[in-house]
């Protein structure tokens, strides 16, 4: 790795916002690590990248395997930001949501997020930015109130880091995305999605850029006086009443 450099890493990095994510954070000078556990989708979209000039390395690491977040962190030069992208979603009906899907939505949506912030956070810089993506929905949503209540426990860590890091001068922020075009949205039925546009005040769906160019606002050095907030990049859902 390039250790003139500042060190970015992000998870959930081989695709949707993750990916819009280490582009922007590399065009912006950073050396980027790509964390993600799908080894080839990896492997292929670093390749990419650096084929266009920018600075980035794959890491494939099971961000629930605590031993593994471990190692990966302590043989990386400290990292100066850190995006928090990885996450899982499902839909379930209120009724039919299980003991396992809440834990498996807490297991990576919270667990992962705050083992690996706790280990980049021992060797940051002072001055370091973290960053933690949530969702909009943690308002409150219908059908899946197991991502809803991982993704409100999120805004809570987020909250807690900021003034546990403040001392140090690392800043710790949320970014809350809307309806952003990613695989995810694209597993939506055609009803579904119609219906949640339909509750857009921008009657569309975000880019994955849209959410990286946040990210990129809030890693920034000359972004120095922001910590412990949520920053919604929605179209405006928030502005709204119930969540579909």
């Amino acid at each position: 790795m390039n250790t003139s450099k500042p060190i970015a890493l992000v998870t959930g990095g081989a695709s949707g916002m993750g990916l819009a994510t280490v582009e922007r954070l590399a065009r912006d000078g950073f050396s980027v690590v790509m964390v993600d556990r799908v080894h080839d989708l990896a492997a292929r979209e670093a390749q990419r990248l650096q084929d266009l000039g920018l600075d980035v390395q794959v890491r494939v690491v099971d961000l629930t395997d605590e031993a593994a977040v471990r190692s990966m962190v302590q043989a990386l030069p400290p990292v100066t930001a850190l995006v928090n992208n990885a996450g899982v979603f499902d839909e379930r009906k209120f009724l039919e949501v299980t003991s396992d899907d809440f834990r498996r939505a807490y297991e990576i949506n919270l667990i992962a997020a705050a083992t690996l912030t706790q280990e980049v956070a021992r060797r940051m810089p002072d001055g370091g930015r973290i960053v933690n993506i949530a969702s909009r929905a943690y308002l409150g949503a219908r059908n899946h109130p197991h991502y809803v209540a991982s993704k409100a426990a999120i805004v809570g860590y987020t909250r807690a880091s900021a003034m546990e890091l403040a001392p140090r001068g690392i800043l710790v922020n949320a970014i809350a995305p809307g309806l952003i075009d990613t695989p995810i949205l694209r597993a939506l039925t055609p009803e579904r999605l119609g219906a949640q546009l339909a509750l857009q005040p921008t009657g569309q769906a975000g880019r994955p850029e849209d959410i990286a160019q946040a990210v990129s606002f809030l890693v920034s050095a000359q972004t120095g006086f922001i910590t412990g907030q949520v920053l919604f990049v929605d179209g405006g859902k928030s502005l709204g009443g119930s969540g579909a």
